[in-house]
């Protein structure tokens, strides 16, 4: 990934709060046949002395070849928020009118050797987490265990899973860097005021991050 210093993103603790606020991930892998993408939400581990960047963990299916990709290099790419910025947005728009639109956005690419998993025992308790977590905010959440269990059983065998020992993390916050003080105040202010997706969690991102007056 393109990364200029002015956008990287380094701080352990941003990246991996990325990840777990947006865990669906494209996963890119190479294989016989050539380049591959599959979009996987994952589990993010936190660092080990083994595993200092931590563990993606997720399961797919056992008719998806991925799996069997085990023992190779893959990338993981987690997509934070993201918006179109309008040249209107621009204070310079009005003093010179050099200005041109932009797309701002944050992410996290993590990549490490994958491993195949089809003990399960584990697979039963990744499913018991992830379901445990994305359904905690719910008012009656649903749990694995209101499930018949040969029904579970029989869809624990129907999925093999995946870890990833993050080796490699990097982060990229595009948030204007490159444009005045000016520009990033007023662009963060109209973000804020736009109803297009994902105009609002940008600006949020840009608001904590304005210089100080």
């Amino acid at each position: 990934m393109y990364n200029p210093s002015r956008f990287a993103e380094t701080r352990p603790d941003v990246l991996h709060t990325l990840i777990r606020q947006h865990p669906l991930a494209t996963l890119v892998t190479h294989g016989a046949d050539g380049l591959a993408a599959d979009h996987i939400p994952f589990e993010f581990g936190a660092p080990t002395e083994a595993a200092p960047h931590g563990v993606l963990r997720a399961h797919v299916a056992r008719a998806n070849p991925l799996w069997q990709l085990s023992g190779t290099d893959v990338l993981a790419i987690f997509q934070g928020p993201s918006a179109y910025i309008s040249p209107s947005l621009f204070a310079e728009k009005a003093i010179s009118g050099k200005v041109v639109p932009t797309w701002n956005y944050a992410t996290v690419h993590a990549s490490g050797i994958m491993t195949a998993i089809e003990d399960k025992a584990w697979l039963l308790a990744l499913v018991n987490r992830l379901t445990d977590r994305h359904e905690a905010a719910r008012a009656a959440p649903w749990a694995v265990a209101d499930a018949p269990r040969p029904y579970i059983d029989a869809m624990v065998n129907a999925i093999v899973g995946i870890e990833i020992p993050i080796a490699r993390l990097q982060g990229k916050w595009k948030i204007n860097q490159d444009d005045s003080a000016a520009d990033r105040v007023q662009i963060a202010a109209g973000l804020g005021a736009e109803h297009a997706r994902g105009s609002a969690a940008v600006g949020s991102i840009m608001q904590a991050r304005l210089p100080e007056a």
